[in-house]
């Protein structure tokens, strides 16, 4: 597995989100959630890279929102762009710091990462970690 400075591929980048998630230890404890958050729309962004690419469109000029919206049209499952679109919000709002807020659950990181990785097994050709679990638990 590539360390998070050499992830740049989208299965790299949501391997490293999704390990963050599997070990806990004093050095990342209350960093975890927002690095995996941070990772998981990196991933989910270098999808959206790989998919223009794949298809000969240049639409990685285009800001990511807009890129959303051309993925009904572009992935082949409606339901799945736009479960992608709702976690690229979600990950890109626990990205953020703010005040009075708290930094999103394991559970909610799952959730969006598990979509991640349902259109990175979609784009990118050849991956599949559907038979990799989750998490075991995260104290």
């Amino acid at each position: 597995m590539a360390t998070a400075a050499e992830a740049t591929n989208a299965a790299d980048l949501l391997e490293e989100a999704r390990g963050l998630l599997s070990r806990s230890s004093p050095e990342t404890a209350g960093l975890w959630p927002r690095a995996a958050a941070l990772l998981g729309r990196q991933a989910l962004e270098a999808a959206l890279d790989d998919l223009w690419r794949a298809k000969k469109l240049t639409l990685a000029t285009c800001s990511t929102s807009a890129q959303l919206l051309c993925l009904r049209e572009y992935l082949g499952d409606p339901d799945l762009a736009g479960r992608a679109a709702q976690a690229w919000g979600a990950l890109s709002r626990a990205c953020h710091h703010h005040p009075y807020e708290l930094a999103p659950v394991a559970g909610e990181l799952e959730r969006w990462l598990a979509t991640t990785a349902q259109v990175v097994r979609t784009v990118v050709p050849g991956h599949d970690d559907r038979n990799r679990p989750l998490t075991e638990s995260i104290d």
